[in-house]
């Protein structure tokens, strides 16, 4: 296995490794492209995107800034919205749906570094992949830690830190996140203006 199989296994490792430096420059160099460009280059910063996400779908929105570690690791599903300042540290897989939309300052984690000072500045950690299911919201400042899976129709209130799953349509929010209640069709808008 070479460090980026090794790195996306999950096992404990050393990532201080030539092959991830060069990947993570890589990503760093198209982030820094892309978030140079003009909102209006939209054609240009998706050809950037497409470039740098494993897997990414039409139709997306992804503001200014954007920040990833690998991007090759991140799966995205048609009908995404990334708002300002979103960044997926990408060690493992990240996993997005369809019809997902991401409020400003979120961050998604996967890495783990070792606890013993020594291990961590030798470079020893693991990931773990973290998924985001269909028609998930996901508030402003909310920070999804490694291995967690967010069910689809769950949405994630502002502020939360998300430190284990969470099921499918429901509320969650807090420090740690946790359901509060299901969603339900009372929670419909009704009286929309046109």
């Amino acid at each position: 296995m070479d460090s980026l199989e090794l790195m996306r296994s999950g096992c404990w490792h050393n990532g201080f490794t030539n092959e991830i430096f060069e990947a993570l420059i890589r990503a760093e160099e198209l982030c820094f492209q892309y978030n140079s460009l003009s909102p209006r280059q939209r054609d240009s910063r998706h050809d950037i995107m497409r470039g740098l996400i494993g897997r990414i779908e039409e139709p997306f929105d992804i503001h200014s800034p954007f920040h990833c570690d690998f991007g090759t690791n991140i799966t995205i599903g048609p009908n995404f919205v990334g708002n300002y300042n979103l960044t997926i540290l990408d060690e493992a897989q990240v996993t997005i749906g369809s019809n997902v939309f991401i409020g400003p300052n979120v961050g998604i984690y996967t890495v783990i570094h070792a606890l013993d000072h020594r291990q961590r500045n030798e470079g020893i950690m693991r990931s773990k992949p973290v998924t985001i299911g269909d028609n998930v919201w996901i508030g402003a400042g909310v920070t999804i830690l490694p291995g967690v899976t967010i069910g689809e129709r769950a949405v994630i209130g502002a502020g939360s830190v998300v430190t284990h799953d969470i099921p499918a349509g429901v509320l969650a929010f807090g420090n740690p996140c946790k359901v509060v209640r299901d969603i339900s069709d009372s929670d419909t808008v009704s009286d929309i203006k046109e």
